[in-house]
């Protein structure tokens, strides 16, 4: 399994770095791009992460899976989305999962991607997913091939929601066990 995680400046350190450890733990193989201009990205917190690809060269076919951390920059990029949005919506056409948290189901909200669907985001993230339905009661939300998590918080949730779709319940599982969740 192949995992594409989309990677910017001020995203969320948890929500992107434990979740590529505990998929790569499961034995999904993460790659990192970005639409940034150079590969290198900056987190919340500072810590410089270096992207393996940029995003407007990806082959689609590469990867089983789009995984889209949130954070600060969701906030600071959405209106002016370098296709984020676009990207999320070509992995669904192909039929492939994605998989969103905190504030990152707000591009698949603005790709239509979200009507008629259940999921969960971070709070006030709904603006952008008017035809969904919110199920703030869940750290995260399995409809079809769309996972959505809250936030921070859920990052564990996330990552077994993931691993469930991708690999089976006796791999996500084994991935809490391993853990000692």
């Amino acid at each position: 399994m192949r995992a594409l995680m989309v990677i910017s400046n001020n995203m969320e350190d948890v929500e992107s770095l434990a979740t590529r450890a505990l998929l790569m733990r499961a034995g999904v193989t993460v790659e990192l791009g970005t639409f940034a201009p150079s590969l290198s990205v900056t987190s919340a917190f500072g810590l410089p992460v270096q992207a393996d690809v940029s995003c407007n060269q990806i082959v689609i076919d590469r990867y089983d899976c789009l995984v889209v951390p949130g954070g600060g920059y969701v906030a600071e990029t959405i209106d002016q989305d370098p296709g984020i949005a676009t990207l999320t919506k070509t992995f669904v056409e192909a039929e492939k999962m994605v998989a969103a948290i905190c504030a990152g189901p707000r591009f698949l909200g603005r790709a239509g991607l979200l009507d008629g669907r259940q999921y969960t985001a971070f709070p006030g993230s709904e603006v952008d997913m008017p035809t969904g339905q919110l199920r703030q009661d869940l750290k995260a939300v399995t409809d079809g091939m769309i996972i959505t998590a809250r936030g921070a918080g859920a990052v564990y949730e996330f990552a077994y929601q993931i691993i469930k779709y991708l690999m089976g319940e006796k791999s996500a599982q084994a991935l809490l066990e391993s853990i000692v969740f």
